[in-house]
């Protein structure tokens, strides 16, 4: 098969932008380059990803274990920033901008699919499969190789045109395509978001303990209780942070709002209360949260997450 007859780099990356995805780019999968397994391997030796044992999982550093046959990983992101600001008042919960809105599993998954079944539709030979944080994929770490943005020192992954609140996503295939140029670092000697984390999770430069993270304590930690040295600095932070974001220039200056109507804030998760959803039933978790990301904070953790807040809260009174 000839592949280059059937369709080119640009085309596909074209499609992705017409499929609705804000930015695209190729990377090719490199056995040789293990800088990025060695700085995986060094962070799990360190315990940093504390109970999250799928980022263990081997076939995180190495592609080809995912799809042997793969040759080319088609990445691309999806703004999802909405400019609503949260409520002052400590009797405010604050829940991170990802889960505002719609489940953005659902959301980039539809997109993904459609790219693949246009690919798939092309010639018999190709083979697709598509990922958005939901296998052994390092998300950040294509896109960056793929030139869409580069890993800061918060971690997450920086465009130029969007700033930090993108989702990222990728399709395997065994195309041969043209790579794009990986994109250069331009955080500078800016530390803003290691400075801001008040829990000191940023150990140094792109290097997250999770162990200290109030994103992971409020969504993945599934414990009776929050750690006390975690607890006390919570302000108000019921389901994931922004912190490390919201203090960034490039994200001050260059956000821009999504065209993404599903990623628009439902009523309740710009300002509920703290109170609320200390007591908050599970049937009213269901009823409040449909189709949402927050569903993987269960109405327990929901719970003993505002009602964390409330104690530190009554302890400094």
């Amino acid at each position: 098969m000839n592949q280059s007859s059937i369709v080119s780099s640009d085309e596909i990356k074209q499609k992705a932008l017409e499929i609705g995805f804000h930015q695209a780019g190729i990377a090719l999968p490199n056995t040789t380059d293990t800088l990025e397994t060695q700085r995986l391997q060094t962070w799990l030796g360190l315990g940093y990803q504390a109970d999250m044992v799928w980022m263990e999982n081997p076939k995180r550093q190495d592609i080809k274990s995912i799809m042997p046959e793969v040759r080319s990983l088609i990445c691309v992101a999806l703004n999802y920033y909405n400019p609503e600001s949260r409520p002052e008042g400590a009797e405010y919960a604050k829940i991170s901008r990802y889960a505002w809105g719609r489940d953005y599993h659902k959301v980039i998954h539809k997109k993904l699919k459609a790219l693949c079944l246009w690919l798939e539709s092309l010639h018999p030979s190709i083979k697709a499969r598509y990922y958005a944080d939901t296998g052994p994929v390092q998300d950040k770490v294509w896109a960056e190789r793929a030139g869409i943005g580069w890993i800061a020192k918060n971690s997450n992954l920086i465009t130029r045109d969007y700033g930090s609140w993108v989702f990222l996503g990728e399709v395997l295939t065994n195309l041969e395509l043209t790579a794009d140029s990986p994109h250069s670092q331009h955080c500078g000697t800016c530390t803003r978001c290691i400075q801001a984390c008040p829990t000191q999770a940023i150990t140094s430069p792109a290097v997250v303990d999770a162990n200290l993270c109030i994103a992971y304590h409020t969504i993945e930690n599934r414990q009776p209780e929050i750690p006390p040295n975690i607890k006390s600095k919570l302000d108000g932070w019921v389901a994931g942070c922004d912190i490390c974001q919201d203090v960034c220039p490039w994200n001050q200056r260059f956000a821009k709002p999504t065209n993404v109507t599903e990623f628009l804030p439902y009523p309740h998760n710009i300002a509920p209360k703290l109170i609320e959803l200390s007591t908050i039933s599970d049937e009213e978790w269901n009823q409040r949260f449909p189709a949402s990301s927050l569903r993987r904070i269960k109405p327990q953790m929901l719970r003993r997450n505002a009602r964390a807040n409330l104690e530190t809260l009554q302890a400094k009174a």
